[in-house]
C-alpha cells in the first residue's frame, strides 16, 4: 500500500478551525497513514505561540517567579481547541504535570517540547489514531547530535505494526531519557525522518504557504512559484536563506530518494513546490530555477606579484582563516590576486589579527577588506546544458547599471554566484528576475 507522511506546522495547528482544515485533508487519501505535528502557532499576527508561551513559564520558574499566567494561557487554548472539537480529553491531568515539573527543577527543553506534545495527543484523540511519543523513538546521543540509525531501526520497529499514528515534532531523548529538542523548525526533521522510516512514497509538508518561490517576494513582486526543484537546487538556494523547510529535514528523505511536497494548509488545491532527487527528463534547457541572496559579506584582497608561482601561499592564508575559526564563503582568483569572501560578522571580532598574520606569513603587496558585499545565486540544474545564459545574467546587472564586484561559479553549472555592493543588491535581483525568469 502507498505510504504518505505529513508535517503540519504551528499555523495548521494553531485552532480547532486549522485542525478542521487538516483533518480534511488527511481524510482525502487513505495513504496519509504517519502525521507529525507542531505546536499551536499564532491565530493572528498579535497572537503568541504555544512555545513561547511554555518558555514563559520556564523563564519564571527558574527566575522564581509566578508562571502561573502563562500556563494559564496554554490550558486555555488547548481547551479551546478540545471543547470546539468536542473531545474527550483531561486536559487538566496534563497541565498539572508541567504545574509540578515547573515546581521543581524545570528543563528547558522538557518545557519547549509541551506543545508538541499535547497538540499530538489532543489530535490522536481528535483523529482516533494512535498517538507515539517521540521521546520513546527519536534518539540523540550525549552531545546532541540525533542518533539516526537508532532513531530509524526504533521507528520502523514501531510504525511497522501501526497502520495509522499522530506524533510530535521537534524533540525526543538523550540516552538516559531527558527531553531534548531540536532547533526550532525541526518538526520538519522528525517528519523527514518518519517519512524515511516507513519508506514513504512521498513526504508532505505542510505550512502557510504555497511553496517556494523563485525570488524574495519583498524584492520582486508577486514572484513565479517553483513547482518543481532538485534536492541540489534547494541546497544551494537555502544556503542563501530562500527556503520554507528546516535545512536539516533534506537530507534523511534525500538519502532515501523520497519526494517533498510543500503545501498550504489553506489553499489545499494548489500543488505547491515538489522536491525531488534528479532533474526530470523534460527539464526546460536553460531554465533558472530560483535566485536568492544576502547583504552582509566582505571580501580580503590578497594581491602579490608571482603569486601561482609560490608554492603553499594559498594553504598559508587558508590556514590563518581556519585557526581563527573563520570559514570562507567563496575564494575567486587570479594569477597574482586572490579574495576570501567572508561574513562580516564573523570576520570583524578578527579581523585586525587575521590581516595582521596574512601580512607576516606570505608579504603580499595589497592587503585590505573591503567591506558592504552583498551575493546573489541563480540556481538552476538546466543551466549547465544552455549557451549564453551566463551572458544573459550579466547583461541583466549591466542594464541595472550595477557594478560586478565578484563572479564564482562551480564545477557543476548549478549555480552563479554574482557579488555586487549593498546598495546595488535588489535592482541586480529584479533586473535578473524580469531578464532570466519572467521572459521564459
Amino acid at each position: 500500500m502507498k505510504t504518505i507522511a505529513l508535517k503540519f506546522g504551528g499555523t495548521s495547528m494553531a485552532d480547532a478551525n486549522q485542525i478542521r482544515k487538516v483533518t480534511a485533508i488527511i481524510k482525502q487519501s487513505q495513504h496519509r497513514r504517519y502525521i507529525v505535528v507542531s505546536a499551536p502557532g499564532k491565530r493572528s499576527s498579535d497572537d503568541i505561540k504555544v512555545t513561547d508561551l511554555l518558555y514563559q513559564c520556564y523563564n519564571a520558574a527558574v527566575k522564581g517567579e509566578d508562571f502561573e499566567p502563562s500556563l494559564l494561557q496554554i490550558r486555555e487554548r488547548f481547551e479551546e481547541i478540545i471543547r470546539d472539537l468536542e473531545l474527550e480529553f483531561d486536559i487538566d491531568s496534563e497541565i498539572e504535570t508541567i504545574r509540578k515539573h515547573l515546581q521543581g527543577d524545570p528543563e528547558k527543553d522538557y518545557m519547549a517540547s509541551r506543545g508538541e506534545y499535547l497538540s499530538a495527543k489532543v489530535f490522536a484523540c481528535h483523529l482516533g489514531y494512535k498517538f507515539i511519543d517521540a521521546a520513546d523513538y527519536i534518539h540523540f546521543n550525549e552531545n546532541g547530535s540525533l542518533n539516526f540509525q537508532k532513531t530509524k531501526e526504533d521507528l520502523k520497529k514501531v510504525l511497522t505494526v501501526t497502520f495509522r499514528a499522530v506524533l510530535p515534532g521537534f524533540y525526543g531523548s538523550l540516552p538516559g531519557g531527558k527531553i531534548h529538542t531540536f532547533s526550532r523548525g525541526g518538526s520538519d526533521v522528525t517528519g523527514s525522518i518518519v517519512a524515511r522510516a516507513v519508506h514513504a512514497d512521498i513526504y508532505e509538508n505542510w505550512t502557510d504557504v504555497s511553496g517556494m518561490l523563485a525570488a524574495d517576494p519583498r524584492i520582486v513582486e508577486n514572484p513565479r512559484q517553483i513547482r518543481i526543484i532538485t534536492y541540489r537546487e534547494l541546497r544551494e538556494l537555502s544556503y542563501m536563506g530562500a527556503t520554507v523547510l528546516h535545512e536539516d529535514a533534506v537530507f534523511p528523505v534525500q538519502q532515501a530518494n523520497i519526494s517533498i511536497n510543500i503545501r498550504n494548509t489553506n489553499d489545499p488545491e494548489d500543488p505547491g513546490t515538489l522536491i525531488i532527487p534528479h532533474l526530470p527528463e523534460n527539464a526546460d534547457p536553460g531554465s533558472v530555477t530560483g535566485i536568492a541572496g544576502h547583504k552582509g559579506f566582505s571580501s580580503i584582497l590578497i594581491e602579490k606579484d608571482l603569486m601561482n608561482s609560490e608554492v603553499g601561499f594559498t594553504a598559508k592564508v587558508l590556514n590563518i582563516i581556519a585557526s581563527h575559526g573563520l570559514s570562507f564563503e567563496h575564494l575567486p582568483s587570479g594569477i597574482d590576486t586572490m579574495s576570501l569572501i567572508l561574513r562580516t560578522e564573523d570576520l570583524a571580532p578578527e579581523r585586525d589579527q587575521v590581516l595582521a598574520e596574512i601580512q607576516e606569513a606570505v608579504q603580499p603587496d595589497t592587503l585590505y577588506v573591503e567591506d558592504g558585499i552583498a551575493l546573489i545565486a541563480v540556481v538552476g540544474q538546466g543551466m549547465a546544458y544552455y549557451k549564453g545564459i551566463a551572458a544573459k545574467i550579466f547583461q541583466a546587472i549591466t542594464d541595472a547599471n550595477v557594478n560586478i564586484r565578484m563572479i564564482d561559479q562551480g564545477s557543476s553549472e548549478l549555480n552563479i554566484i554574482i557579488g555586487v555592493a549593498e546598495e546595488d543588491y535588489e535592482a541586480a535581483i529584479r533586473s535578473i528576475y524580469a531578464e532570466v525568469i519572467e521572459k521564459k
